[in-house]
């Protein structure tokens, strides 16, 4: 497995790309903000020649999926995310014209996934968990044999996603957190949606007070 983080936007959003010896990838939350992003994500793929097997969401803030419907047009991939994230895709596209950014085009076509579902893509398998909270959709993305999970805004290093926006709730969050993600078997690397990366070993540590 090979991994490329690309930090987009204003709010230093993780782009990450997964990919293996054969030139298939998966792209988590494209949020390439403008057509200079685009471009350095697109350059990437080319360069290294791959092809996006898939997209996936973890929650429809603007940040995450300012890239979608660019990435989804060229490469006709699914875009896989959580059918409770619709409601917020307009909210999402007015929060980020308010703060002066590229208009959003959430004119993607999604694959729904939900808690359970399994998304088998460039030979990984991502198992989906429910984590809403941050987001009423939120999901994070767990791939048990290569050891690590996609948390989005969920869980960070150190820290958890924000529950002020309009649908996040904290006790939901936390519920999720606590019941979701330090539980799980198995020391697995986080990969957050913002900052470094951490493992479920020493966020349940940071975790103890929540």
């Amino acid at each position: 497995m090979k991994q490329k983080i690309f930090v987009f936007n204003v709010f230093g959003e993780n782009t990450m790309v997964l990919s293996d010896a054969a030139g298939r990838c998966v792209v988590a939350d494209p949020g390439c903000g403008d057509a200079v992003e685009r471009n350095r994500l697109m350059e990437y793929l080319k360069a290294e020649n791959l092809t996006p097997e898939a997209i996936l969401v973890t929650h429809g803030h603007a940040d995450h999926i300012c890239g979608v419907r660019a990435l989804q047009d060229s490469f006709g991939c699914p875009v896989y995310m959580n059918e409770e994230d619709v409601r917020i895709l307009d909210y999402s596209a007015e929060m980020f014209r308010m703060l002066g950014q590229e208009a959003l085009d959430v004119g993607f076509t999604p694959t729904f996934v939900k808690d359970g579902d399994v998304v088998s893509a460039a030979g990984f398998d991502f198992e989906v968990i429910g984590t809403p909270g941050h987001s009423p959709g939120g999901v994070c993305y767990l791939e048990k044999e290569k050891g690590f999970i996609l948390t989005g805004d969920t869980l960070f290093a150190g820290s958890i996603g924000r529950y002020d926006l309009k649908f996040g709730d904290y006790d939901t969050e936390i519920k999720s957190i606590r019941e979701k993600l330090l539980c799980l078997d198995g020391d697995y690397v986080i990969y957050p949606g913002h900052g470094p990366s951490s493992t479920i070993a020493r966020e349940r540590y940071n975790c103890e007070t929540l």
